[in-house]
Parts: C-alpha cells; sequence; structure tokens
C-alpha cells in the first residue's frame, strides 16, 4: 500500500492505479477506524479494481467548540489496517495541501444543510461539501462509498455531485452502504470510544428505542405520538439530551408528519456523556 501525504505525488499515484482503464472507488474517512470503515473497505473492493482510502480530520466541519483537538488521530494503527485489507492508495494529507495558504472557496448545499445537524452545527456541511468535493478532484475515483450512518451528509454529498455535474464519481457512483453495528444495536462510531463503561451500555438504548417508534408509525400510530415517546424513551435510556428525533423523507429531509408511501428514514441526535451520537433507520 502507497501512503502519500503530497498533491503532486498523488496524481501520478492515481494515474497508475487507473492505467489499463482499471477502476478505482473511493472511501473518504477521518481515521480512528472501526469494523465499519472497514466494512466500506471490502464494499470498496467488491465494486472496482483498486481501491483508495483517505484520511483528513477535516478542521472546516468542526464548529468552535467541538471535539476538533480531542478527535482521535491514529495514523500508523489506521494504516496498518487499511493494508491487512489490501488498500492501494492511503492519501493521508497535510492541511496545507487541502487548505492552502489563503483558501477562500466555500461549497454550500442550500436547503438539505439547514435542518437536522446542520441546524444544530451551523456550516458543518459546508465543511463537508467542500472537502468531498476536493477529495473527488483530487483522486478522481469512478464510485465512492460512503457509510448510511450519516444519511444526511450521505444526501448532501449525491446532491452536490449531481447539482456541479461531477463526472469522478457520478452522483449516481456515491454509494451509500448499511450501518455497520454492535452486538447490542449501538451504530459503530469514532466516538463511541469517548463513553465510559456505563454511558456505553446506556447507549444502546439508542437503537431500542428507535426500533420500537419504527414498529409504532408503521403499525398506524400517529408519527407525532411515536417521537414523543421515542423521546422519552431515550432520555430515560441515560441520554442528557436530544437534539432531533424526526421522521424525514428519506431523499429530500422533508419533515414528514404523517408516515404514507414514499420511503423514510427516522434520524435521531442524542447526546450522552462527552459523545453527540447520531443513528438513522429506514422506516417501511
Amino acid at each position: 500500500m502507497q501512503t502519500i501525504s503530497r498533491l503532486d505525488a498523488l496524481r501520478p499515484a492515481v494515474d497508475l492505479l487507473k492505467d489499463g482503464g482499471k477502476t478505482l472507488a473511493f472511501v473518504p474517512t477521518m481515521g480512528a477506524l472501526h469494523e465499519g470503515h472497514l466494512t466500506l473497505v471490502r464494499e470498496a473492493k467488491a465494486r472496482a479494481d483498486r481501491v483508495a482510502v483517505s484520511i483528513f480530520v477535516n478542521p472546516r466541519q468542526f464548529g468552535p467548540n467541538e471535539d476538533l483537538d480531542a478527535y482521535p488521530r491514529r495514523l500508523a494503527a489506521d494504516a496498518a489496517l487499511l493494508e491487512g485489507e489490501g488498500v492501494d492508495l492511503l492519501w493521508a494529507p497535510t492541511p496545507d495541501q487541502m487548505y492552502p495558504d489563503g483558501y477562500a472557496t466555500n461549497i454550500s448545499v442550500s436547503g438539505l444543510d439547514a435542518v437536522l445537524c446542520g441546524a444544530a452545527r451551523p456550516g458543518h456541511f459546508d465543511g463537508v461539501a467542500t472537502v468531498v468535493n476536493k477529495l473527488f478532484n483530487q483522486v478522481r475515483p469512478d464510485v465512492a462509498l460512503f457509510g448510511e450512518k450519516d444519511w444526511q451528509q450521505l444526501a448532501i454529498i449525491r446532491r452536490m455531485a449531481r447539482d456541479l455535474d461531477l463526472t469522478q464519481p457520478r452522483a449516481d457512483r456515491i454509494i451509500g452502504v448499511p450501518t455497520v453495528r454492535e452486538a447490542d444495536g449501538l451504530a459503530m462510531s469514532s466516538r463511541n470510544q469517548y463513553l465510559s463503561a456505563e454511558e456505553r451500555q446506556q447507549a444502546a438504548g439508542l437503537s431500542r428505542a428507535m426500533r420500537k417508534a419504527i414498529t409504532a408509525v408503521v403499525a398506524g400510530e400517529p408519527v407525532a405520538g411515536a417521537l414523543e415517546t421515542l423521546r422519552a424513551d431515550v432520555l430515560g435510556a441515560g441520554f442528557s439530551s436530544i437534539d432531533y428525533a424526526d421522521l424525514r423523507d428519506a431523499a429530500t429531509l422533508e419533515n414528514l408528519p404523517v408516515f404514507d408511501s414514499r420511503p423514510a428514514r427516522l434520524l435521531v441526535a442524542a447526546r450522552i456523556g462527552p459523545a453527540r451520537l447520531i443513528d438513522n433507520m429506514a422506516v417501511a
């Protein structure tokens, strides 16, 4: 596996990987890799001849009071995991390669970025859209893979690719991979390691409450009542607060006060101990 940190070395390396018409799959990450990330890598290997992964802790998607400094960085251990999975290239740019002196450009996906996590974290998805667009331009993948755990992020990246007419990858080649969960149902996340043993046990109550709410909605219970019960269950499990618990259109993120025939997602963000955890599930 090649590990590259400078843009002038990345471009010829990508050319070599794609030589002879070989296809390239790409998995962008911020490191602190876990089984969820490795599942993306394995799916990438099934979809293309070559696989590239990026590790970059993007400062532009962290707010002033968020955990940028505390976010786990363990490049050597992550690189070893990726090499074990047969990744061909690790792109680990230094901050000056991603945002050179005088950098002044920002990408905003209006509408989709104003709800859910976007409402609680102003500017967050501008940072996501900007860095992902740059990564796409740098790596030039044929297909890119993202976890469905951050459903809003996936929707925004797909809309960005469509609106900007991206060809590497096209919007329809941005693949969502189902959320990987622990045995007790908790969605895998780099932030789970912030939790104490007691908090970690309590955190499993989030997915249980979500499944209960989905069962109620599908059975015909009014959405508002199911969400009210969900919030009470999450707080009762040990979470300190809830940023949102919404039923939304899966593509447009439009709020759904009534469950109908369109694809829908139940999306929740809640805080426990030092961590803000997000999760979402299909409602069908």
